[in-house]
């Protein structure tokens, strides 16, 4: 039988390349799952289980603080600043988005980072972090103020250590920047989506030496997540720590996180 002129019949299916890319994902997967099974580190301490499941209740919580701080009238800055916000592990900018409208009533000129969900330490998104707050900085003519909740606030100081000049002051939410980073109940489930081991990230970083510009740590001891002493820090860690009573979930949305921040931000309260 003579071909269809202007037919050309299918290549025939490589098994071959099918089968190898399987292998591939079967192996990677079960390389992820070996990471979310490693043990807990001797000596190292993660919140109790109580507090992990109060975490459940954040949005309670908050939606109970918002409803009773909406009879209090807030002021405008007096004096308005850049802000950049950070999102925490496997989040999305959007889910700060109570903070950015709150400080963007007050006055201040909010942005978030830009670089969509935060899916792990990474040396090139860090890279693009410090370069987009390097073009903010020009364009509003004053250092930023970056605050950063958990992941996020590690980005805010590895971003303010690479370009001092650039960021006027650090507020981390919640980070983990002292201490063991297995200090909390996140980090099987960080290495199984990220792909690495917590402590062997591919970012360069010695977390807790102390940024280079006014640093300020919102830590609690109601945290479910991240152990306290990891999110408070050493006195030669940072320049503030400020104890907040809210869930680690409550960090990216809590009026009084959003509140402190804000007080943070325009030098009304000095804390230590």
């Amino acid at each position: 039988m003579s071909p269809i002129p202007g037919h050309h019949p299918l290549p025939p299916p490589d098994h071959g390349r099918r089968a190898a890319a399987l292998g591939q994902l079967r192996t990677e997967l079960g390389r992820r799952i070996a990471l979310a099974r490693q043990p807990h580190p001797e000596g190292v301490t993660a919140p109790r289980l109580a507090l992990l499941l109060a975490e459940l209740g954040t949005m309670a919580e908050v939606w109970t603080a918002a409803a009773r701080t909406r009879k209090v009238a807030s002021l405008p800055a007096t004096q308005t600043r850049p802000v950049m916000l950070l999102p925490g592990f496997g989040t999305h900018p959007a889910r700060m988005g109570r903070m950015r409208r709150t400080l963007g009533q007050a006055g201040h000129r909010v942005s978030d980072w830009g670089l969509g969900f935060n899916m792990g330490a990474d040396e090139d998104r860090l890279a693009r972090l410090v370069s987009r707050i390097e073009a903010m900085a020009r364009r509003e003519r004053e250092p930023l103020v970056l605050v950063g909740w958990s992941l996020g606030g590690l980005y805010a100081r590895e971003a303010a250590k690479l370009a001092p000049e650039a960021v006027g002051m650090v507020i981390t939410l919640g980070s983990p920047f002292s201490g063991d980073l297995r200090a909390n109940h996140a980090w099987r489930a960080y290495q199984a989506i990220a792909g690495h081991e917590v402590v062997d990230a591919p970012m360069a970083a010695d977390l807790g030496t102390k940024p280079p510009v006014q640093t300020v740590a919102l830590w609690s001891a109601r945290d479910g997540i991240v152990g306290p002493r990891a999110a408070c820090g050493r006195p030669h860690e940072r320049d503030t720590a400020v104890a907040m009573r809210c869930t680690h979930l409550g960090f990216a949305s809590h009026p009084a996180v959003i509140s402190e921040v804000r007080r943070q931000i325009e030098g009304r309260i000095e804390r230590t």
